[in-house]
């Protein structure tokens, strides 16, 4: 394989059909459910459109409910296997309101809305963002166990290790309705459909 000359940059930018997606959502959604909702429709696609897997994210005000950001795994996208949602939809907000800190004074707090458990990479890039709230809707054990995904070595208390650093942890949201995502996800894996890029799984 030939080695290219060193880079200085890379890009991870959200696919196309996530503006199309979001066109007639409003900017605020007062209703947790309404964002989790959201999220499972944007991870569904995006596994679908064949841009990422079936993982998604939103940064929000909490109080308001107004969305800062949204993110899907760029992986197939971008080539580049940090491009997790969790880490596209941070990057943004941090991106558009100008800080790596979304907890910084003067600021609303943040929460970040997630379709499953974050994996270990991701838990850090929650923990580090300033982010004050943290919604998920499929746990971790059941994302391993449907998609064959390996999400890392988390420690046994990692909800409380975000509650000890005053980030809340709200857990089994719109539960049913993100398995069945995943699930169509690992059908049309079993159906050689889709590309997995996370398919080692401890080898």
């Amino acid at each position: 394989m030939d080695v290219p000359p060193l880079v200085a940059s890379f890009t991870i930018a959200l696919p196309d059909w996530v503006r199309d997606e979001l066109a007639g959502v409003p900017e605020e959604i007062p209703s947790v459910e309404d964002r989790m909702a959201l999220a499972h429709r944007l991870a569904d696609r995006n596994w679908r459109e064949g841009t990422g897997g079936p993982f998604a994210a939103l940064v929000c005000e909490r109080g308001t409910g107004r969305i800062v950001s949204v993110g899907v795994n760029a992986v197939l996208g971008s080539g580049v296997s940090s491009a997790h949602a969790e880490v596209v939809a941070l990057g943004l907000a941090q991106t558009r309101l100008r800080g790596w800190d979304l907890g910084g004074e003067g600021l609303p707090e943040h929460e970040i809305v997630v379709n499953a458990r974050p994996c270990v990479q991701c838990y850090g890039a929650v923990l580090w963002s300033g982010v004050r709230s943290l919604v998920i809707g499929v746990d971790g054990p059941e994302v391993e166990e449907i998609t064959t995904f390996d999400e890392g070595p988390l420690v046994p208390d990692w909800a409380a290790q975000f509650e000890i650093r005053g980030i809340s942890v709200t857990q089994g949201l719109l539960h049913d309705e993100g398995v069945a995502v995943l699930r169509a996800y690992r059908d049309a894996v079993d159906a050689g459909d889709v590309t997995v890029y996370n398919a080692r799984s401890g080898a």
